[in-house]
């Protein structure tokens, strides 16, 4: 109507100032209508555990996993979301603190294992490191997990999940072997005399989880246990997406694994790409203060991975109509 020579020009006046709002309401509709036809996620209600680790990049890759744990942190925080660390792992630095190995942060709140699952795969920095003497640009990179949280106690309306072999929650005990050891790095002279750290090793996969942070050996066995059912529930659910991933890539249909690279942070020209949704963003300073930039970067990630969500259905009820004829 806008475009017709024929049309009135103070109807196509009005036209005009209808078609912003009427873009950004069919906007809003194909969003919405994407949401009904995706079936939710089995872990979506769940509260969620964040795992960081530093990959390549040494000291540099270990500073930037600080950068984002106090991010997710202050994300939390200003969102309302309970959270708190679960673990750290920390090794000596040579002229610096001692630098993040690994760090699990357990968000408690519901629902946030939705809210974060985007943020799973690779997160690379560039930026020159405060030993360059040069002025060179360093490239480092962490790896984050994002693991459903389940409940330590089985829920009342629900109780055969943690007993059901078949369920994504049930952990054999007896695939299970636990060791005590005493507990190191600071802590002062308990750490020297209580076997209160707590080793966890699944057999069959191999998956250890280690746990010290508490002084109480019955406190890390349970969080050891929460991080082994988490990250093992999580394995199980990523070894169905592979297998149909398997069966869709010939359909050009291609997911986004926990190895690839999702996210830039260059510091030189405060630029935060991620690279599934295509987003830009010059304002670093802000995401990494968990600032309405992340926001906007979380939920453009989220309406890529409901797009993707919905070609994997289409090609799924394609490839079932094929095999009925």
């Amino acid at each position: 109507m806008v475009k017709e020579p024929s049309t009135d020009p103070e109807l196509r006046s009005l036209a005009s100032e209808d078609l912003p709002q009427a873009t950004r309401d069919l906007e809003a509709l194909s969003t919405n209508l994407k949401k009904s036809l995706i079936p939710v996620h089995p872990f979506a209600h769940l509260p969620c555990l964040l795992e960081l680790r530093p990959g390549a990049g040494g000291d540099e890759a270990a500073l930037f996993a600080s950068d984002l744990l106090r991010m997710y942190q202050v994300y939390c925080k200003s969102h309302g979301l309970q959270c708190k660390v679960l673990s750290i792992d920390t090794a000596p630095s040579v002229g610096a603190e001692d630098q993040i190995q690994e760090a699990v942060i357990e968000i408690l709140s519901p629902g946030s294992y939705e809210r974060f699952r985007g943020e799973a795969g690779v997160h690379r920095v560039q930026r020159v490191p405060a030993t360059e003497t040069k002025g060179r640009t360093h490239t480092s990179a962490v790896s984050v997990l994002v693991l459903p949280n389940f409940p330590n106690e089985v829920a009342q309306d629900n109780p055969n999940e943690f007993n059901d072999p078949n369920s994504d929650y049930y952990v054999n005990p007896q695939d299970v072997r636990t060791d005590t050891m005493r507990a190191s790095g600071a802590g002062g002279q308990h750490v020297n005399k209580t076997d209160s750290a707590i080793r966890l090793t699944h057999i069959p996969t191999g998956t250890v989880v280690s746990m010290q942070e508490s002084r109480s050996q019955h406190s890390n066995r349970t969080s050891a246990w929460q991080v082994l059912r988490a990250r093992l529930a999580q394995a199980r659910r990523e070894a169905r997406e592979e297998e149909m991933a398997a069966m869709r890539i010939n359909a050009g249909v291609k997911r986004t694994g926990r190895g690839d690279k999702i996210r830039t942070y260059n510091w030189q020209q405060q630029r935060v790409t991620d690279h599934r949704s295509a987003i830009t963003l010059n304002r670093l300073d802000d995401v990494l203060e968990g600032g309405n930039s992340l926001d906007e970067i979380m939920t453009s990630v989220k309406e890529w991975l409901a797009s993707k969500d919905l070609e994997a259905m289409i090609i799924d009820e394609e490839t079932a109509s094929k095999q009925k004829l």
